[in-house]
């Protein structure tokens, strides 16, 4: 029978799963589970079923999700505290700043000012 511990450790506060919270940090990357499951060589189906939790990660699955999403392991464990957005922008925005680049100069000012009106209202 196992012995109790003196001093139990404290429960984690952890607000999401780790399968939701890989599924976040795949999205906030601009990732689908398509091109995430390419990247670390495993089928799509395989990357769905770790975020629905039919999976649990083992730490080679662990180690390859965390080097392809660009994190740490804690990051994807929760354990690391940080519930703020990734430092570098997501695929996604730099696809459509990418996108933006090839318009003509006036058409790119509209939408740049249009950007940063909608940053100045939300920052108030």
């Amino acid at each position: 029978m196992p012995r109790r511990l003196k001093n139990p450790l404290p429960p984690l506060k952890a607000t999401e799963t780790v399968g939701q919270r890989l599924a976040r940090l795949r999205k906030e990357r601009g990732y689908t589970q398509r091109e995430l499951a390419e990247k670390i060589g495993i089928a799509q189906r395989l990357v769905s079923e770790y975020e629905t939790a039919r999976l649990h990660l083992n730490e080679a699955m662990l180690a390859r999700f965390a080097l392809a999403l660009e994190v740490s392991a804690d990051r994807i464990l929760g354990l690391d505290g940080n519930q703020h957005p990734p430092a570098n922008p997501s695929l996604k925005i730099l696809r459509r700043l990418n996108k933006i680049a090839t318009l003509p100069p006036s058409e790119q000012k509209a939408f740049l000012q249009t950007i940063d009106a909608l940053l100045k209202v939300r920052q108030k």
